[in-house]
């Protein structure tokens, strides 16, 4: 189906600590569309999975998880809300055990399926830009724009230090590096919806660039897109 310019469906890929949650949201807010963080949904289950003392190998156990949670995206005074059965976990998601669930709940390919349902009947109307891993190869294939971010390892470490010590905690960077690596490897081998790059998605090196530069770049390709 072809969309106009007021409906479009953006899809943002890339790597942990490229930029993505940060562009996507920026250009979201300067096109008036809606901003949904898909990786915030696989944490706010994980956060659910542990708060149930779940196995976090147990495909069969976390897919009927899945299927009775209710995840909701909110926004309030630019601010991303994450409730789950109705109670808001937008900090509790982020912190470093319910990351590091993620990645594991993340391999299954049933509560990936899960997740995908819920995410295209969030965008059903269009006008929304979508990041994570796999929006612009498995949930929206045929996304109007597709962007892969990525950047060096060295800049995406210091990226993940950064936020961690505004957050009050004290990481290594070198230690943040090898966690990335690591998470790379999972998500790049995982049998289901593997990170890839998309074939028709605008590559960009986030390295040496601002957020409001990246997000030019991606204002630009999409005027291009329209007017094609």
């Amino acid at each position: 189906m072809r969309r106009t310019k007021d409906c479009l469906i953006i899809a943002i890929d890339g790597p942990v600590g490229a930029g993505k949650s940060t562009a996507a949201r920026l250009l979201a807010k300067r096109l008036g569309y809606r901003y949904i963080d898909s990786g915030a949904m696989y944490r706010a289950l994980s956060w659910k999975a542990l708060r149930e003392g779940l196995d976090l190998d147990d495909e069969q156990c976390l897919r009927r998880l899945a299927d009775e949670t209710c995840i909701a995206l909110e926004s309030l005074d630019d601010r991303e809300l994450i409730l789950v059965d109705g109670q808001e976990v937008s900090r509790q998601i982020r912190e470093r055990e319910v990351e590091q669930a993620s990645s594991r709940i993340s391999i299954h390919p049933s509560v990936r399926s899960v997740m995908v349902a819920q995410q295209r009947r969030m965008a059903e109307q269009g006008g929304i830009v979508m990041d994570g891993r796999d929006i612009g190869t498995v949930v929206f294939p045929d996304a109007d724009v597709k962007f892969y971010l990525t950047a060096r390892l060295g800049e995406r470490a210091k990226r993940r230090y950064l936020e961690a010590q505004a957050a009050g905690v004290t990481r290594a960077v070198d230690k943040l590096a090898e966690e990335i690596e690591a998470r790379d490897a999972r998500d790049m081998n995982r049998c289901a919806s593997p990170l890839r790059r998309a074939d028709e998605a605008v590559t960009i090196d986030t390295s040496d660039l601002l957020a409001p530069q990246v997000v030019d770049v991606m204002e630009e390709e999409i005027r291009r897109k329209v007017a094609a």
